[in-house]
């Protein structure tokens, strides 16, 4: 049996350094909440793959979906011979998205993928060229997704020119004195510099910012930025490839403002790990491209629709949307005693159902940045039995995604290891 320094070794030399690991630590098998690895060590998955186990790792229903489906067939092209399932699964998220219009999906393969898409897409409704983005957020590591990223390192050092015509703006946070007002003038200030309003195609926004630190969008900036869409004909964009399917107590995070997007992306969470997207937006807008203009070898693999649909029952079955509530009020409660002993190094806690953020500071200061803390509780936790994860525009972050199938005997124990790890190292 290879030992996790055996295969970290190996892979330094088979794999390109720029696909780093986190963890030197090679999974053997998971179930649920606990993964375990190649030496027998267990550990506490709270990042789930960034936001994609919602289910949990090896959910028995996603499971036997995958099994039934691969016994069929694994790959038509939905290009080529498409198949029911892919009807199903476009039929059920054009019901899931927010909002009265009717919908049309379509299917690729990553989160970035479905980003390019939803750019291409608004492009041809609207006949314009500018895309507006916002400082912090992260969409993707193709070149239009690495473009619309408000984050230099590591995701665009090195690898420009980038499209042409992409603009920034600040994303609000009132822990960085930036408010809803701040935005929106910027706003306005863009399309008196750089870009006229007639001349944009879309805005994208995250309703909760994943890598730029689990800021959460106010209901008044997502409600204004629709109010602006619909004054100046620009497709509104709602990036919610982390932040769907239950992981912040409502199927997607917009409902919160109640907020009807022109275009939605999902990712992530849609199949429990198999590697599906897909653009979900008003029909009329996503009938603009002319056939064959969308698509893609894999879009819509019918191994990731029947691990989707399975998903969508799962959800529905096991009210993972309430469950995300509980895990968030649970973690709450942890984080409020964890800060009340260490309150000059918590600078914020911020939950959206099980979507959870602790912003790491120096004395007390939102301005003081503390990666050193961030990057030693990353390090420590394995050793702990732990799977954290980091995000953050300075790398101060620690982010929280347990599975909504978490059992609570596993969160306590978890949140214990977390509690331990601050009484020790910070």
């Amino acid at each position: 049996m290879s030992t996790n320094a055996a295969l970290q070794s190996r892979k330094q030399q088979a794999i390109a350094r720029g696909q780093g690991n986190v963890y030197p630590v090679y999974v053997s098998h998971a179930r649920n909440s606990e993964v375990w690895d190649v030496e027998g060590n267990r550990y506490i998955d709270m990042g789930t793959g960034i936001a994609v186990c919602n289910t949990g790792h090896a959910h028995p229903k996603v499971v036997a979906a995958i099994n039934e489906q691969v016994q069929k067939f694994s790959h038509s092209c939905v290009m080529v011979n498409p198949y029911p399932q892919a009807v199903e699964l476009a039929e059920k998220l054009n019901h899931l998205m927010p909002g009265p219009s009717q919908k049309k999906t379509v299917f690729v393969s990553t989160g970035a993928e479905a980003v390019e898409n939803a750019i291409k897409i608004a492009r041809a409704h609207t006949g314009r060229r500018g895309v507006i983005a916002f400082n912090g957020g992260f969409h993707g590591r193709t070149n239009m997704a690495m473009a619309l990223t408000g984050k230099i390192t590591p995701y665009k050092y090195q690898f420009g020119p980038f499209p042409a015509d992409i603009f920034h703006v600040p994303f609000p946070s009132q822990l960085h004195d930036v408010s809803v007002e701040d935005s929106l003038k910027a706003l306005q200030n863009l399309f008196k510099v750089d870009i006229a309003s007639q001349d944009v195609a879309a805005i994208i926004i995250e309703p909760i910012q994943g890598e730029g630190g689990f800021y959460h969008a106010p209901p008044a900036l997502l409600q204004a930025l629709r109010r602006l869409c619909d004054e100046q004909g620009i497709v509104l964009i709602m990036d919610e490839i982390q932040t769907g399917f239950a992981r912040t107590g409502k199927f997607f995070c917009s409902e919160y403002a109640d907020v009807e997007a022109d275009i939605m992306t999902m990712a992530k969470g849609i199949a429990g790990g198999f590697p599906i997207a897909a653009v979900v937006g008003k029909a009329e807008i996503m009938d603009a491209p002319l056939p064959g203009g969308l698509g893609g070898t894999y879009g819509g693999s019918p191994v990731g629709c029947a691990a989707a649909l399975a998903v969508l029952e799962v959800i529905e079955q096991e009210q993972l949307c309430q469950r995300a509530l509980a895990i968030g009020e649970q973690v709450g409660a942890a984080l409020e005693q964890i800060r009340s002993r260490h309150p000059e190094v918590i600078g914020e806690v911020r939950i959206k159902g099980a979507m959870i953020a602790i912003e790491l500071v120096q004395n007390s200061d939102p301005h003081q940045p503390n990666t050193a803390l961030t990057q030693a509780l990353i390090a420590n936790a394995a050793q702990q039995g732990l799977i954290l994860l980091s995000c953050g525009f300075y790398a101060n972050v620690i982010r929280l995604l347990p599975a909504l199938t978490m059992e609570d005997r596993i969160l306590q124990e978890a949140l214990g290891k977390l509690s331990a790890m601050f009484d020790q190292l910070a």
